[in-house]
């Protein structure tokens, strides 16, 4: 049989085809719309197609259907492509009756719970490929959909070589009839299998699936594994537009989970893959916020990040300040004081590692040593360290800020080793020395002054006071008196408890008086070698004891 070649079809600028003009618009409304008022059989027609679907490949399968009388090979993996063809050329029952190709696309369509799982997710993968399809999107649903029904019921299987499909003609296609408990039984093995499975489909898609599976319910741990195992997969090969288009999606996806569920581990994994991404900002506060709420899990490894490109910081402080700040918005009362004083252990750490840093700014250091309250820390010995290795590095400090470092120290929650330390600290300002001698006073009077006993709580023993001096001072302001509260027991009394507060007491007084006897020799060196004001030097030295 002659064929007529009176059709020239452009297809997308990749092909051009001869076809018979009579042939095609039997089956497309489309193109019998367009040559319907032309009666010449002489004269060639030309069409031009600038987003026909699928491009030359799919319309040389359309163009097979209208040759063969619509029959032709539909498989899943062309299935999307040929669906929206048909829906293009508008191939439908006005036109051809039952046998157009949107009638055979959809019937294969609506047996999609039979599909093996390599064609389900052959198809998926094609949908993700050409999103501006015609009728892509409810084509696309109908995959989603069957993909996490899949999923749901066989989490834990994985997925065993099914029938291939691609010999089968027409409708005849290969289907997996089995049930999902089967597919447990003979194909029980790696678990999570699937997450393997889904790294071929990109970012978008990947998002889409995701939020179809939130909303069936599935275990949140489970999806924040299987973000972070895809990220870290499809960032080694991927060029940098991708790799921020991935690292975004991966934390919107993550910020919509159960905070609980969510490695902390791993959001640091991302946040080292973010640094030299441009990503955007909402990505970067969603993510910084993620990591600063949880502070308390952090490590001292976690907060040490080298600073971004072209800054001459070391490590990124600016960074570490914003995760304080997103802890401390959770709302410091709500949390707990032992995570709080993690975190402020942990900030103390850190003052002292990044306090050797050259470019450290004073302000920064302030900033980083406030960014908790006071309350947060029972000890100050871990800021001081800080304070004396900032100290020890940037000697061209000006008084004032010295002093303005200092000033971050709560003395009273010093212990006597570290204000003995501050008293012989020639880096330190003079006026940090005497603050430091003077919170010991009254430290030293705090735990000296005990509550008296009642008499009649020891049946009515007489009592007396002890009084303790301190040898080798002569000056009546160099005297320490210390002055305890006791009472007299008899050896042959039954109240052993109270006879043990006393042994107890009498013990911390001699150590109390080691500590004075040190602390007051410290202070008569301090003064001597030290050229003070003459504000500070006019001054009477402070009773250390009263």
């Amino acid at each position: 049989m002659d064929v007529c070649c009176d059709l020239e079809v452009d297809v997308n600028g990749e092909g051009v085809f001869m076809v018979d003009k009579e042939v095609l618009s039997s089956y497309s409304g489309r193109l019998s719309k367009l040559f319907c008022n032309s009666t010449s059989t002489k004269t060639k027609l030309k069409v031009i197609f600038h987003d026909f679907p699928g491009g030359i490949e799919i319309f040389e399968l359309v163009a097979r259907f209208c040759y063969n009388k619509g029959c032709i090979c539909i498989l899943p993996l062309n299935i999307t492509l040929l669906n929206s063809a048909a829906h293009f050329m508008e191939m439908n029952e006005s036109v051809s009756g039952r046998d157009n190709l949107t009638v055979q696309t959809e019937k294969l369509l609506s047996q999609i719970n039979y599909w093996p799982w390599s064609d389900l997710l052959g198809a998926l993968k094609q949908s993700q490929d050409f999103p501006s399809a015609a009728n892509s999107v409810q084509v696309l649903q109908q995959f989603l959909d069957a993909i996490v029904e899949r999923l749901a019921l066989a989490t834990e299987a994985s997925p065993c070589p099914s029938i291939s499909s691609h010999d089968s003609c027409g409708l005849r296609v290969s289907c997996d009839s089995r049930s999902t408990e089967s597919l447990k039984t003979s194909c029980s093995g790696r678990t999570m299998w699937w997450f393997e499975e889904l790294v071929v489909l990109n970012c978008n898609m990947v998002e889409m699936v995701t939020k179809c599976m939130i909303i069936r319910r599935f275990d949140h741990a489970i999806l924040s594994r299987f973000l972070f195992y895809y990220q870290k997969v499809n960032l080694v090969h991927a060029k940098y537009e991708e790799k921020r288009k991935i690292i975004e999606m991966a934390i919107r996806m993550l910020y919509s989970l159960d905070q609980s569920a969510v490695s902390y581990k791993s959001l640091f994994g991302i946040l080292r893959s973010a640094l030299n991404l441009d990503i955007s900002t909402s990505s970067r506060s969603r993510l910084e916020g993620m990591i600063g709420s949880r502070m308390d899990e952090a490590t001292l490894d976690n907060l040490l990040l080298p600073s971004q490109c072209g800054a001459n910081h070391l490590y990124d402080v600016n960074l570490v300040l914003r995760f304080l700040k997103w802890f401390s918005n959770r709302g410091l009362r709500k949390i707990s004081s032992d995570r709080v004083g993690k975190v402020a252990n942990l900030v103390d750490l850190y003052l002292a590692e990044v306090a050797p840093d050259p470019s450290l700014k004073p302000s920064e250091f302030i900033a980083l040593a406030m960014a908790l309250p006071d309350s947060a820390r029972e000890s100050y010995d871990g800021i001081y360290h800080a304070i004396d290795i900032y100290l020890e590095v940037h000697l061209g400090l000006s008084e004032d800020d010295k002093l303005s470092i200092c000033s971050v120290l709560s003395y009273e929650k010093l212990s006597s080793e570290a204000c003995l330390h501050i008293a012989q600290n020639r880096k330190l300002p003079s006026r940090s020395a005497v603050q430091a001698l003077t919170s010991q006073q009254y430290k030293l009077q705090s735990l000296l002054i005990q509550d008296p006993i009642d008499p009649e709580s020891c049946c009515a023993s007489p009592c007396r006071y002890l009084e303790t001096g301190i040898e080798g001072g002569k000056d009546e302001s160099d005297d320490l008196q210390v002055v305890v509260y006791a009472k007299k027991l008899d050896v042959m009394t039954e109240n052993e408890k109270l006879r043990a507060h006393l042994q107890g007491m009498n013990r911390r007084v001699r150590e109390l008086e080691k500590v004075c006897r040190k602390m007051q020799s410290q202070m008569t060196k301090i003064m001597k070698s030290r050229s003070l004001t003459s504000h500070i030097s006019s001054r009477s030295l402070p009773k250390l004891c009263s």
